[in-house]
């Protein structure tokens, strides 16, 4: 038997979710899983990605913005589901991660597809169980907001959160909630988070774990799942993000096990979701909006900058030059994320693995301090 994983908000979720599938696979504590660590685990994830990725970033892609998904499924739950493979491609002007991360994870990539409601989202994920004979789910968040109350100042993107939550409910497979770096994406911090989470012992990942997913860190703008690798790898002190400063303690590593129930309890906007069962996407998102304040399908384009979407290409900096102006950058901070790096630099998230040439560095973060 094998789990079925589901990185709970799409963007960079599936590297923290191979992440968390290796330390879980290698945990003796862990029954349920494959005693071969090095088995390449099932993912499901959102095509959901900042503007900057996604230029016609609205809410997640579904199946009709890709060429080249492969289509499997059906059985007896019904519905089917698709699967990337690094030929799949995204339909201009949309853009995509997913297929470079099929390419890159030793893991399967399936796509989450909330475009026809609630109810076929559960179906998707029911299916996908059972064709990969999975009788458990394991949810993986980086971060924590999927504990959202609904109420925090820092909240930005609660709605994918608690649709995946509402669905693997609906399922009726038996789930588990994994949150690694707690309060690593920005949203709530790590004290809230520690006491909605007390009583769970966290399971720290190893090396090997953060190895594994080496390939797609190297170019991929993900932040939480970054500042997570990073953490395990030993970073501790103030990063520099994209859109403020986050502390690395040594709390951060660990990745915390919930049950399902206990998790939509805390969730305000899934306990909503599964009481009153919206048929549509846009009802869904409409009832997380009515909670929270914040639009579920438009937000992160309403809070990108502008400058963020450029695509302009400049000349690289020595590294002295790009050194002195990412310490301006960094506010004080003792790191600084890639993705915030090339931002302040004026190039694009693409620019990533030259600017680590430039730089010399091959880690998740940049540190700026001795």
């Amino acid at each position: 038997m094998s789990d079925l994983y589901i990185a709970a908000g799409g963007g960079g979720d599936p590297l923290g979710t191979l992440i968390a599938a290796r330390a879980l696979a290698a945990d003796p504590a862990d029954a349920t899983e494959p005693a071969d660590p090095a088995r390449a685990p099932l993912i499901a994830t959102y095509a959901w990605e900042r503007p900057e990725v996604d230029p016609a970033a609205g809410g997640p892609l579904g199946e009709g913005d890709f060429d080249g998904l492969v289509h499997e499924g059906g059985g007896i739950r019904g519905g089917g589901f698709t699967a990337f493979t690094p030929a799949t491609r995204a339909r201009p002007p949309a853009g995509s991660t997913l297929p470079a991360l099929a390419g890159d994870l030793p893991a399967r990539l399936m796509l989450l597809d909330p475009a026809r409601g609630l109810s076929c989202l559960s179906r998707q994920i029911g299916a996908m169980a059972e064709a990969a004979g999975a009788d458990r789910i394991r949810i993986v968040d980086i971060g924590g907001d999927i504990l959202t109350h609904g109420d925090e100042p820092g909240l930005c993107s609660p709605f994918g959160d608690a649709l995946t939550l509402a669905a693997c409910h609906l399922t009726g497979i038996p789930t588990t909630v994994h949150v690694g770096g707690l309060g690593l994406d920005g949203e709530i911090g790590e004290r809230p988070l520690l006491e909605r989470l007390a009583g769970c012992r966290p399971l720290v990942p190893g090396r090997e774990a953060v190895a594994a997913a080496a390939r797609a860190l190297a170019w991929h703008p993900s932040e939480a799942s970054a500042l997570w690798a990073a953490a395990v790898l030993g970073s501790r002190g103030t990063v520099r993000t994209a859109r403020t400063v986050i502390q690395l303690t040594d709390t951060s590593p660990g990745l915390h096990p919930l049950a399902l129930p206990e998790a939509i309890a805390h969730n305000v906007v899934a306990r909503a979701l599964v009481a009153e069962h919206p048929a549509t996407l846009d009802a869904a998102a409409d009832v997380s909006h009515r909670l929270t304040g914040i639009p579920g399908l438009a937000s992160e384009r309403a809070r990108t900058p502008r400058q963020s979407l450029s695509t302009r290409r400049i000349a690289f900096p020595d590294r002295d030059t790009a050194m002195k102006s990412l310490h301006e950058a960094a506010d004080g901070t003792d790191h600084i994320t890639l993705r915030h790096a090339a931002r302040s630099l004026g190039l694009a998230w693409t620019d990533i693995p030259a600017l680590r040439g430039v730089l010399t560095t091959d880690t998740p973060l940049l540190r700026l301090t001795p």
